[in-house]
């Protein structure tokens, strides 16, 4: 098994610059992370809402992995309550209107994962880019930090707390805010292929990619907006299937699962 990439710093403190990573004491184990999560991973396949069984999967791989001594951020998506874009392209509700919503449909998700975690002994934190001070606490970089510090799962909502974004690129934003040193995306299947493994049976998938080669074959791994972000700032991305029981805990023990991501 090959290690991950090594991060670009070592530096970890709140006090650090936006692109610093935390230190990785084993070499190529991350020591901080972003978890992106697709909000249809909270419902069976084809499925709208929040199925109990998919959300104690979801838990229970997430809380296995902070077990590590990894610190986790988790953005959650929103598409199983509802997709903004979506909505706005059937006419009858302004696109900003209806990313406000899918915005509101991510905080849905992030408290049911803040309970289910609660229920199998994981601390965990929801944090908003939009103000929902009854249900979640605002983002503040610093304080977000100090959560993961103190071994609580930080749950993020609400994107980036703008229209026009999707939570692909709050992924990447927070990772490179809060100095993790990889951001996990997390599909239905096992990495990046050349063409939709679902549809097209000769696809192949790809060990390894650099964000250039990514960008170029648009292979649809993240938005533009998103990926370009983290080639700017040297962020290694690694996609993979998240419901295979343990994949979480493999990536940040330094097992190469997937497919990564870098410069």
């Amino acid at each position: 098994m090959t290690a991950l990439p090594p991060p670009i710093s070592r530096t970890g403190s709140p006090s650090a610059s936006p692109t610093a990573r935390t230190a990785q004491p084993d070499g190529g184990r991350p020591r901080r992370v972003v978890l992106k999560i697709s909000g249809e991973s909270f419902a069976p396949p084809g499925q709208l809402g929040i199925s109990p069984d998919e959300l104690t999967v979801i838990a229970g791989e997430i809380a296995s992995a902070a077990d590590s001594a990894v610190q986790i951020a988790v953005v959650v998506g929103g598409g199983n309550i509802i997709r903004g874009a979506q909505l706005s392209a059937q006419g009858g509700i302004n696109q900003s209107t209806a990313d406000y919503m899918g915005m509101l449909g991510t905080v849905i998700n992030g408290m049911a994962l803040k309970e289910a975690l609660g229920q199998i002994g994981r601390e965990a934190r929801v944090m908003s880019a939009i103000n929902v001070p009854a249900v979640a606490e605002p983002f503040i970089r610093g304080r977000a930090i100090r959560h993961l510090e103190k071994g609580r799962v930080v749950i993020l909502v609400a994107g980036t707390g703008n229209p026009f974004f999707t939570t692909d690129t709050c992924a990447s934003l927070r990772a490179i805010e809060l100095n993790a040193d990889i951001l996990l995306k997390a599909t239905k299947v096992d990495g990046i292929y050349t063409a939709d493994p679902k549809k097209d049976p000769t696809a192949k998938r790809y060990d390894a990619l650099t964000y250039a080669e990514a960008l170029e074959k648009q292979l649809g791994v993240m938005d533009l907006t998103a990926m370009t972000m983290c080639m700017e700032h040297n962020l290694p991305i690694c996609v993979f299937d998240f419901k295979a029981k343990g994949n979480i805990a493999k990536v940040v023990r330094g097992e190469r699962i997937g497919t990564t991501v870098t410069k």
